[in-house]
């Protein structure tokens, strides 16, 4: 019988690890409730986040515990806990072991670890504190037994990872393993994680080695960020959250960490984000590459061409991190959710939605990656046209718009708006075409003539009489909008869907039942249309606001409670932390040429705030040029650490 743990935690008490293969959920007390290993998208090693009775965690806990506090080693996600107690202080140091190819040597480190590593290394400060050890970890989302028993050193079973401690622990059979250890001043226990090794000694005898590469990957790579403004800390946090949400092997970047955390405590709208969304993918290198970035980019863009190709003549708006086609929903019933929030979901019916603003979404990335020195192969260039042709037969049609609604598709206008992207960009990356210009032009005026009020503000959808915080977009979009009906389109989703600081998305009915919170994601849009309207000190303002609602460590979920200043849906969400870096880019270039500076699309804002680091050589041709882009940015050496 498994007992009941504890009551759920905030969703703002969790920080997490990677290694740009799997991560981890850490809460402020140190336990380790959520945790797939190998992949983003794997079922997870651990689950309590989802079920505190049955999901499984790993826990090291202080006795009398009276005061925690935590911060990230700078340019790192390497997450270090200090616990008070009454008896003393202790120092949790957590990190995913991760590292570039560094020589041949037998004892070389990164040639004898692979994907599927979690570390623990424990210190006391001062005094001396004794520490409760819980491993119960579970198999196929805690819905089969498990069996552990002693395996090489550790404790481990099948189907589930080894753990691996510096002090000796002993298992009688069962689900789990605990044990009380006492630690004196400067005493220090280390434990490991692993789910494939193959050496013959103790993986903790490594982990020193571990921790001084994995420490030096994060610091090489934060190095190259290009961004020196006001907003640095929450920017390279930012920027350090969507590099980890990469997936190495592919050059996928998924949408969230985490599945079925609600949007409603208590609602149904908890989905899987674990997967790559098409658009989602494309903000994250936007955002990247403003700060300097490009090896992501060229892996994404294999990436996606791979994906694809594997649906042609179907292009689907998302795809699973090792170019899964299909991703059916199905409810893990067994499971009581978040905060008893149901259903769990796995897998994502979305995927077989049509949303086709993705179209532009994907050209604009073309655009950007060319524009800043990138080369497109020659069958990329091909799909690149499947997608032109795809939206010039789809752009009249109705959909389910980006924020994939579950009632009837509409005529949605910022789908319109992405069409017209689609076309706009098609001539920028092959030249004049008569048809493709006449396209275009006709959907400019059809969003104007339909998908306006009166007073030229931007709506929902053709006939609708609501707002949708999407349309904050256009500006940022280059869409031809005029003066006039820009500031029409804030008065009105102002008027409509904000509350302070907070955006919702829309006020309409989407077809799922129950409420969310505010999507953090929509402020920053409106940061980013107030800036191309001109009014710069209300953006700074409401930027400023919005970084106070970040957690102690600097991460965001996907939601916010307006009410209760708690988070709401998957997290960390790289919808929220690529909105933060683009608005504090934006920001930067308003400071230094006004509203002028950003205007026009994503390639060209990218270009003038990378432009400003590197001249007129472009940031491809600058980073080839010093020799960074082969180090950092080649087919393997960013992202990919162990084969």
């Amino acid at each position: 019988m498994q007992e009941k743990m504890d009551t759920d935690k905030p969703l703002r008490d969790y920080a997490v690890i990677g290694d740009c293969h799997g991560h981890a959920l850490v809460a402020a007390n140190g336990d380790i409730d959520w945790c797939c290993l190998e992949r983003h998208d794997q079922d997870p090693v651990f689950c309590c986040l989802l079920d505190q009775g049955r999901g499984g965690t790993l826990r090291l806990t202080p006795q009398g515990v009276v005061a925690q506090e935590r911060h990230y080693l700078k340019g790192t996600n390497i997450l270090v806990t200090r616990l008070s107690t009454t008896t003393g202080v202790v120092e949790l140091l957590d990190f995913m072991p991760v590292g570039r190819r560094l020589g041949n040597g037998p004892h070389d480190y990164v040639n004898l670890v692979v994907p599927g590593w979690l570390a623990r290394r424990v210190r006391v400060v001062e005094g001396e504190v004794s520490l409760d050890l819980l491993y119960q970890p579970s198999i196929a989302f805690a819905a089969v037994p498990v069996k552990l028993f002693a395996k090489d050193g550790g404790i481990g079973g099948e189907g589930v990872p080894t753990l691996f401690c510096s002090h000796p622990l002993t298992v009688a059979g069962g689900d789990k393993v605990t044990a009380t250890i006492r630690l004196l001043a400067d005493e220090r226990l280390d434990l490991i994680l692993a789910v494939r090794y193959t050496i013959s000694e103790s993986p903790v005898s490594l982990l020193d080695q571990m921790e001084a590469t994995t420490r030096a990957f994060w610091l090489e790579w934060s190095a190259y960020n290009r961004y020196r403004g006001p907003y640095q800390a929450a920017v390279e946090r930012s920027a350090l959250s969507l590099k980890l949400m990469t997936f190495a092997t592919t050059g996928a970047i998924v949408a969230a960490l985490t599945t079925s955390l609600p949007e409603e405590i208590g609602g149904t709208r908890n989905w899987d984000y674990r997967y790559s969304w098409l658009r989602d993918s494309c903000f994250a290198l936007y955002a990247l590459a403003s700060l300097g970035y490009s090896g992501e980019a060229e892996r994404y863009v294999d990436y996606l061409s791979r994906c694809v190709r594997l649906t042609l003549p179907d292009i689907r708006i998302m795809y699973g991190i090792q170019y899964e086609r299909f991703l059916p929903e199905v409810t893990l019933d067994h499971l009581e959710g978040y905060a008893r929030s149901r259903p769990v979901r796995r897998g994502n019916a979305a995927y077989s939605q049509r949303q086709i603003d993705v179209y532009g979404q994907v050209l604009d990335l073309a655009v950007l990656y060319e524009s800043l020195g990138g080369k497109l192969a020659e069958q990329d260039r091909r799909v690149l046209r499947t997608f032109v042709d795809v939206a010039l037969q789809q752009w009249q049609e109705p959909d389910c718009g980006l924020w994939e609604m579950r009632d009837e598709p509409k005529q949605h206008v910022h789908g319109k708006m992405m069409s017209w992207v689609a076309l706009d960009r098609a001539l920028r990356l092959f030249g004049p075409n008569p048809a493709w210009e006449e396209a275009r032009d006709t959907i400019a005026d059809r969003i104007l003539s339909q998908g306006t009020d009166a007073d030229g503000a931007l709506l929902q959808s053709f006939g609708s009489t609501s707002a949708d915080a999407a349309t904050l977009l256009a500006p940022a979009l280059g869409f031809p909008l005029t003066k006039a009906s820009l500031d029409a389109t804030l008065k009105r989703v102002e008027a409509e869907l904000a509350d302070g600081a907070f955006l919702k998305r829309y006020a309409t009915n989407d077809g799922v039942e129950g409420d969310e919170g505010a999507f953090l994601i929509c402020s920053f849009w409106w940061v980013d249309a107030l800036l191309a309207a001109g009014r710069g000190e209300e953006a700074k303002a409401l930027f400023e606001t919005l970084l106070g609602c970040a957690n102690d460590v600097g991460l965001y979920a996907e939601e916010y409670d307006i009410e209760s200043k708690s988070f709401l849906g998957n997290m960390p969400q790289a919808f929220t932390h690529l909105a933060l870096i683009g608005s504090a880019v934006n920001l930067e270039l308003f400071e230094r040429d006004g509203a002028a500076a950003v205007a026009g699309c994503y390639a060209d804002r990218a270009k003038r705030a990378v432009g400003a680091t590197f001249g007129p050589w472009g940031m491809l041709a600058s980073l080839r040029q010093s020799g960074t882009f082969h180090r950092l940015s080649s087919s393997k050496a960013s992202i990919m650490l162990w084969p």
